[in-house]
């Protein structure tokens, strides 16, 4: 009797701890809320993009891998086109004219139009510290609930980031 009391118990509480780590992943999991200004004008924030999959690519246009970045983007939106999938490229580069990593929303604009891509600005990095960027680029997929689905640190400048990333997206919806 006495064994099966703590045979109970102890079911009891692997069930409870289980339970619990779910729900803390759960929690983990949730991406922070932010609002990012596109250099458009419009606002995109967490709770607009709520149901759908949200790719957040971030970069600077100086960086070297940038084109390879937005070419791949530029696919990957197209390839999900009406599928229930918002692609941006975050700039990291600072509003500010009197910053070395300035850069205008002209020039951003710009480079939007040549990729077809909406261009979002973190100009002082607040969005992408929160959601654990730590170097550019990487991207981050948040998925319809709103978690963190997948984050990708780094590019591979001779590897398909479209092809990369479809897989992921793939996987998510």
């Amino acid at each position: 009797m006495l064994k099966n009391i703590r045979r109970n118990a102890f079911a009891l509480v692997a069930v409870t701890a289980v339970l619990i780590l779910s729900a803390t992943i759960s929690i983990r999991a949730q991406a922070p809320e932010f609002s990012f200004r596109s250099v458009d004008g419009q606002t995109v924030t967490s709770e607009s993009v709520r149901g759908e999959v949200v790719v957040l690519a971030f970069g600077a246009s100086w960086l070297p891998l940038t084109r390879n970045q937005m070419e791949g983007l530029k696919k990957l939106a197209d390839q999900y086109a009406g599928k229930g999938v918002a692609v941006y490229w975050v700039s990291s580069e600072s509003d500010n004219q009197k910053s070395k990593n300035y850069a205008s929303d002209e020039e951003l604009r710009e480079l939007g139009r040549k990729y077809k891509l909406t261009v979002l600005r973190d100009s002082d990095g607040t969005i992408s510290r929160k959601l654990g960027v730590e170097q550019l680029p990487s991207t981050i997929i948040i998925n319809k609930r709103g978690q963190v689905a997948a984050t990708i640190g780094g590019l591979d400048p001779n590897a398909d980031v479209a092809k990369q990333l479809a897989e992921r997206l793939d996987k998510i919806l």
